[in-house]
Parts: C-alpha cells; sequence; structure tokens
C-alpha cells in the first residue's frame, strides 16, 4: 500500500492499512498513534513489535488477548518471576506465537527491566520522541518511513541496556503505535479529529 486516505465503512477517510480488514479498525481509530506511557504498557508494546518481526501485525493484533494471558497481562515483575516450566508452558501455547527466540527474549527483557527504577522504560522510549514540528505530515503511505534517525537511536540505547530483539525498523514500529510520532495520513479523521490543544490563558 502507497496510496492516500480511503473512505471507511462510515465514509470518513482513513490511512488504507485501517480498513484493510475490520480487526484494524478500532485499532487504527482509537489506538495507533496515541501515547502510551507506563513501564508495563510499554514493555506490552516493546514485545508486542518484537514478536511481529517478520510477521503482518494483525497475526499480532488477533493473538493480542492471548499474549495477555500468557505473559500475565504484560506486568515486568511478573514475567520477570517465570520458570523454566513458564517457558515450556509458552512454547506450547497456541494462542501466542511460538516462536523460541522471541519468547526467549521477551523473558530476558523482563529481567532486566525489573531491575529499572520505576518509569525509567518510560523515560528512555519518550526521550527519542522528534519535535511534530521537525515532521512533515504523511500524505501517502509512501511518505511513512520505516526507519528513522531517531528509532535507530532508540534502538541502540535499548540494546546498550540490555535489551534484546528489538532494531531500528521495530523501534519505529513501536514509535509509531505508542504515539511518539504521528503518522496517520494528512486527510485520515484519526488525525483530524484530534481535539487542539488547548489556547493559552493569558497572564493577568
Amino acid at each position: 500500500m502507497t496510496g492516500g486516505a480511503v473512505p471507511g465503512p462510515d465514509g470518513a477517510p482513513r490511512c488504507p492499512w485501517g480498513v484493510s480488514t475490520p480487526d484494524y479498525l478500532p485499532y487504527h481509530d482509537g489506538e495507533w498513534g496515541r501515547p502510551v506511557h507506563g513501564d508495563d504498557a510499554l514493555f506490552e508494546r516493546l514485545c508486542l513489535e518484537a514478536f511481529q518481526s517478520g510477521l503482518s501485525w494483525i497475526t499480532i493484533l488477533r493473538r493480542r488477548e492471548g499474549f495477555r494471558r500468557a505473559f500475565a497481562d504484560f506486568r515486568i515483575a511478573a514475567v520477570a518471576a517465570f520458570t523454566d516450566t513458564d517457558r515450556e508452558r509458552l512454547l506450547a501455547d497456541e494462542g501466542i506465537i511460538r516462536n523460541r527466540a522471541k519468547i526467549d527474549a521477551t523473558l530476558a527483557n523482563a529481567r532486566v527491566l525489573a531491575g529499572w527504577e520505576p518509569g525509567e522504560l518510560d523515560r528512555l522510549i519518550w526521550s527519542h520522541a522528534p519535535d511534530p514540528a521537525t515532521r512533515p505530515v504523511p500524505r501517502t503511505l509512501a511518505d511513512v518511513p520505516a526507519v528513522t534517525p531517531e528509532s535507530t537511536a532508540l534502538a541502540k540505547a535499548l540494546k546498550q541496556r540490555g535489551i534484546r530483539f528489538v532494531g531500528p525498523t521495530t523501534a519505529y514500529a513501536l514509535m509509531q503505535a505508542c504515539g511518539l510520532v504521528d503518522d496517520h495520513l494528512a486527510d485520515c479523521v484519526a488525525r483530524i479529529a484530534r481535539p487542539a490543544a488547548p489556547a493559552a490563558v493569558p497572564a493577568p
């Protein structure tokens, strides 16, 4: 897909991928590109983006509840405490992607993150958010990058801190999903429907 916004089921224009299957529509409209904060919430997105590597995102999205059940709702402390028995359970769980390397990376990453200060993952990720004023608004999907200098820097920073299975492309997908960047197309209702920032109140 490289085109511009297309009409959704209600006639409003949306990013083409957002209307390519009914499963995408609520995710596109209500979640993708909206700011996500909190270590556990960002850990979930980081894990899911890693599992998506080499696959279609719809494959992950349709298994999201299965992932949440399997990985204790992605609570870092809980996943960090998983045992070898849990690992074998995950490898046999048909509700997730049973990729040994990705499962092992998820468990290892949780153990690393369990040693961080509260809010540290949130701060690290969001410190790589680019200034929106420096980013042109994409008009077609061809205008949306797969990798940026910021995502490359984020991937490097995470790797330096011991986080596995995250490269510049995965990091950029995380940035898109968690609202560090807004890659909804210029005419997409999910972009233009957002409320404007409140006007500054003049000083008395």
